[in-house]
């Protein structure tokens, strides 16, 4: 099963997002749906049930304090180079306060995983595959104002991906909460 670790979104989060997402310039691809906005923390890709049950093990041995997250800012990586045919943007907001948790995650799967090389904390909102001028939309993206947007993360989640035509569905596999 195709699978990654997570951090949800609260639905009053996902809101202001969704206001967030109406302000992007026009552009060609996709804006990540509702119900998937997510943060992930590492992706696992195809695991077998076996080693699924060993990921779930190390997981539930993680122990973490609940901790005040914010989204502060919006980026984008470029994924190829600017020709006016072939572009791919992910256009993101900043998650911060998160690096701590990844690295619990990344450091307890060590023995089954590569460890991530960069981590950046980033919530995907849009996935552009191309505009009709780079620079401008940039710029625009730039001036979309971020309200302030503070939230508590007290678990995360081990999650199934499974793809569909439509785009993605996400099940949840098992829960894992903070110390209380």
């Amino acid at each position: 099963m195709r699978t990654f670790i997570a951090i949800d979104i609260p639905e009053k989060i996902k809101k202001e997002v969704l206001k967030i997402q109406e302000q992007l310039p026009p552009f060609e691809g996709k804006k990540t749906e509702f119900e998937n906005l997510h943060l992930t923390l590492k992706f696992l890709g195809e695991v077998s049930d076996d080693k699924i049950e060993k990921v779930k093990e190390k997981l539930r041995e993680i122990q973490f304090n609940p901790f005040e997250t914010e989204i502060d800012s919006l980026g984008f990586f470029d994924n190829r180079k600017s020709n006016k045919y072939e572009q791919s943007l992910i256009v993101w907001l900043h998650m911060k306060n998160c690096d701590e948790l990844q690295k619990q995650v990344d450091s307890k799967l060590e023995r089954l995983f590569e460890k991530e090389k960069r981590f950046m904390s980033h919530l995907t909102i849009a996935r552009v595959k191309s505009v009709e001028n780079k620079k401008k939309f940039t710029e625009k993206l730039y001036k979309i104002n971020i309200p302030k947007m503070n939230f508590y993360v007290n678990n995360f989640i081990l999650k199934e991906s499974v793809l569909t035509s439509p785009g993605s569905i996400y099940k949840n596999i098992e829960i894992y909460r903070g110390k209380i």
